[in-house]
């Protein structure tokens, strides 16, 4: 007979796969329904409604765990003594998978979930915004506009970039951070330097 943790654990697992399949049938997908995602993971839909209420709560859990992911790679970026132009340059390199798994966010926080995504967000809209004005106030990044919306300009560049590149990767990481850094005001040359020679 199952004791108690091993039903608790096989029900984590099966959240955490109907979690995992939901990035995938949702990324192929925006639209998708709960039974999409029921078929795809391998379980009927009651399985699905019994650990998320509704289309919502699962759009909002995987957006808390983007958050989680996203904080700590832009937290992992700044533990080290750097300017900010290399702190952004680290995280946003860092970032690439997690952001190319949950690009689906992107197209979901154009739609009817814009408040619940843009809400969880803030988090990390705000840490963003916090190290823009860092660079903005030791001349490393552009000023015309506030930190906040220049934050998300260059923020939102990379998943644009994300969300639009091609099935061979030929644009990947290096070309949405150099972007994203010719966005915050930081020279060509300086953006290179900072990203590296191409693989």
């Amino acid at each position: 007979m199952p004791t108690e943790s091993s039903r608790v654990r096989s029900m984590n697992e099966t959240r955490d796969r109907i979690l995992d399949v939901a990035l995938n049938v949702l990324g192929d997908n925006p639209d998708a329904g709960m039974g999409d995602i029921a078929s795809a993971a391998g379980v009927v839909r009651r399985t699905v409604y019994g650990h998320f209420p509704s289309r919502l709560d699962l759009v909002r859990t995987l957006t808390e765990r983007a958050v989680t992911e996203m904080t700590a790679v832009l937290t992992e970026a700044d533990a080290f003594d750097a300017e900010a132009d290399a702190v952004w340059a680290g995280f946003i390199s860092r970032l690439w998978p997690v952001a190319h798994r949950y690009r689906v966010l992107l197209a979901l926080r154009r739609g009817e979930y814009s408040e619940a995504i843009h809400d969880l967000l803030g988090p990390v809209d705000e840490l963003l915004a916090d190290l823009v004005k860092r660079g903005q106030d030791s001349d490393v990044f552009a000023q015309h506009l506030p930190a906040g919306i220049l934050s998300q300009v260059a923020y939102g560049a990379v998943f644009a970039i994300v969300d639009s590149d091609l099935p061979n990767g030929s644009l990947g990481a290096r070309a949405a951070t150099i972007t994203s850094l010719l966005m915050l005001g930081v020279p060509e040359t300086r953006a290179i330097a900072l990203v590296g020679d191409p693989p």
